[in-house]
Formats: structure tokens, sequence, C-alpha cells
């Protein structure tokens, strides 16, 4: 059973994460016109509206949101009997936006890249930039996030998650121990790609 190691972010810090991608978005893309966000189904779409009611509130444009399923695109779909399965909402063309991924927290890199092929099966956007709460570093592949929240170091026999008040019953990202001899995988929790 997985132990709560600390809590890296509690609400606030979290807040204060997302008020700052925010402002970097904005700046980086010089203001909210021609951008879209689509976060990583379960906890990037979360992720993602929040930040667009954000930029709403801030610039007063309602940059279009999106949710993205990766189920059947992730490279080890093959070794998961029945992957929990999503729905994928993404009601605006992406054909020359600059498209915001979001998601929750950056480990191996490959969620983002089977996010990434996703994506293209929705059209060609003028640019993808990464959007992430929690980098954890220990990447499998050459993927690096634009927006980053925070920087978490961890060890692999840890596992750094994002709660949300709405679905966990508090808002924080913590780090959890896995008990001797248990393995931690980032599919089963969810959050880590």
């Amino acid at each position: 059973m997985l132990q709560t190691k600390s809590v890296v972010l509690d609400a606030q810090a979290i807040d204060r994460a997302l008020i700052r991608i925010t402002h970097e978005i904005l700046e980086t893309n010089k203001g909210a016109q021609d951008i879209a966000l689509v976060g990583i189904v379960t906890r990037g779409d979360l992720l993602a509206a929040d930040l667009a009611q954000r930029i709403k509130e801030i610039e007063g444009v309602a940059v279009p949101v999106g949710s993205l399923d990766i189920s059947f695109y992730r490279d080890d779909v093959a070794t998961h009997f029945s992957p929990e399965l999503h729905t994928t909402t993404i009601p605006f063309s992406i054909e020359g936006k600059t498209i915001i991924l979001v998601d929750d927290v950056l480990y191996t890199g490959r969620t983002i890249r089977a996010a990434l092929d996703a994506l293209m099966d929705f059209g060609r956007p003028s640019a993808i930039q990464l959007a992430v709460l929690v980098d954890r570093g220990h990447r499998e592949l050459p993927i690096r996030a634009d927006y980053v929240g925070k920087n978490v170091p961890s060890s692999k026999q840890e596992h750094v998650r994002f709660l949300l008040e709405p679905v966990d019953g508090r808002t924080s990202v913590e780090i959890l121990q896995a008990a001797p001899g248990e393995r931690i995988g980032s599919a089963p929790l969810g959050g880590e790609s």
C-alpha cells in the first residue's frame, strides 16, 4: 500500500504555480489568440480547464479547451488486459493553432509521446507546447516541458500524485512511498507521464 511520504505542494502553492504558468503561456504566445488547451485525461484535463478559466479572467478571451484520452496510444497498452477508457473531446479544429498540451505530472515522457501521436490524428497544429504542474525527472524519452509548476526530485521507488478537492477530497501534490517489495508503476494510479 502506498503511504504519503511528503506533501510537496499544498492548495495555495498549486494556485500560485498555476497563476505563474498562465502568465508564462500568455507572455510566450503574446496573448491568447490562436491558442487552445488540451488536457490529458484524467488530471491534465482538469488543469487545462482551470488554466482556461484563468486566461479568460486575465485576457477576457475564452480559449478552446479539449480533453485527450491516450489509452490506446500508450506503448504499454498490450500489457493492460482492459485499459481504463475515457472520452476524448476536442470540439474545435487544431489546424494552425498553438496547442498547449496539459498534464499533471511529467515522469518518463511516455504519456506525452502517446498524447502527441493522438493529437496528430486530429490535425496539424502550428505548434505544441507542454504545460505540467510537476516535473519529477527520470525521462526515458527526449521530452521537455515548456511550462512547469514545480520540479520535484524523486526516486523511482516513489510515486508523485496530484490530488484535487472535487475528486480526492483535498488538493495537493504528494510523494507516495511503496511498502517494501511493492512495485510502483505509472499507469495504475494515473498522474505520471
